[in-house]
């Protein structure tokens, strides 16, 4: 089963429970802004956030948990990938810290933890624990409104579409992570554009996809440069050895 989040904006009263429920779940510290944050209220001590646009309206930031990761994709040693519900998982004893994940990311979600001395990524993993053992996540529990609930992909967005159909001129008639970038598990439902949410909006094609080619030949561009510099240093020290009057290896008669 694929799980999912169905964020419907017009419900969002904007109290912050689910910032403060992930908090206690994972024991994050109280997060103090730093002039390398984004100012979209995420960082390696808040993984998810709510942002405040004019209306009122409040919309809730977190790992999008895309069906086919670009962050997963671009790690070199496989220290994010998927699992069988969806939740895209980050193990620290395998990142290297280059931090493509964070480039690779369409939605600006995985941060890095600069405080500590052994930095590591940090985002949201999907309560991906309690989930496999029949809960839910903690955000999606504590909201008094139901503005954000959990549930099967598939059963979710068909709800989002009911409320759409059943609504009308309540919401934009679109599912924001039904298609974007391949799909996402975590799907949005508005009475305004949330396009912004995302760098690319209107791609549908997952990123995997398009850079299959080119990470593909990643592995052979290495070991293909890896002998150029080879040859490259041969003719160096042959060209230098030749100038000092020496004899290089294997002219020798």
């Amino acid at each position: 089963m694929s799980v999912a989040i169905l964020t419907d904006i017009t419900r969002c009263i904007g109290c912050l429970e689910c910032v403060a429920a992930c908090k206690r779940e994972y024991n994050l510290e109280v997060d103090v802004p730093r002039r390398w944050q984004n100012n979209d209220g995420l960082s390696a001590e808040n993984w998810t956030s709510v942002l405040h646009k004019p209306g009122p309206h409040y919309i809730r930031k977190q790992c999008r948990h895309c069906l086919e990761p670009a962050c997963a994709s671009a790690c070199p040693v496989g220290a994010l990938h998927q699992t069988d519900i969806g939740a895209v998982m980050y193990e620290n004893d395998k990142c290297l810290g280059c931090r493509y994940c964070m480039m690779a990311c369409p939605y600006g979600i995985p941060r890095y933890d600069w405080d500590e001395q052994v930095p590591y990524v940090r985002k949201c993993i999907l309560c991906h624990d309690k989930v496999k053992a029949g809960g839910q996540p903690a955000c999606t529990s504590v909201c008094p409104t139901e503005a954000t609930i959990f549930g099967d992909r598939a059963e979710l967005l068909a709800e989002a579409h009911k409320r759409i159909k059943e609504n009308p001129g309540k919401y934009i008639d679109h599912v924001w992570g039904e298609h974007e970038v391949g799909g996402t598990s975590v799907l949005y439902i508005s009475d305004i554009n949330l396009d912004f949410l995302c760098y690319k909006p209107n791609m549908k094609t997952s990123l995997p996809t398009t850079t299959e080619a080119a990470m593909k030949s990643v592995p052979v561009a290495f070991v293909g440069m890896g002998g150029v510099m080879l040859g490259l240093n041969w003719i160096i020290k042959r060209r230098q050895k030749l100038k000092e009057g020496e004899a290089p290896e294997g002219d020798e008669q």
